[in-house]
């Protein structure tokens, strides 16, 4: 185990435990943590991008609504 890690508890549903052992038991893994490990690596890589993606669309949005803003206020107002 790498010096860097804190031992955690949770709590998950017995289906999803069952499913973990299957992938143990198979050699997929080496161990529960491990698949718990690769889980979390995974996860925090997808929603980190997910994220990245919606904060470049809600900035893209920004822009559009600015550009917007000072079309209507060159053009529109009289």
């Amino acid at each position: 185990m790498q010096p860097d890690t804190e031992k955690i508890t949770i709590r998950i549903p017995d289906r999803h435990l069952r499913a973990i052992d299957f992938l143990v038991e198979i050699d997929d893994f080496p161990s529960r943590s491990e698949a718990i490990r690769v889980a979390v690596r995974d996860l925090i890589y997808a929603r980190t991008e997910l994220v990245m993606d919606r904060m470049k669309k809600i900035e893209h949005a920004e822009k559009v609504l600015a550009e917007m803003k000072q079309f209507e206020e060159q053009y529109l107002k009289k």
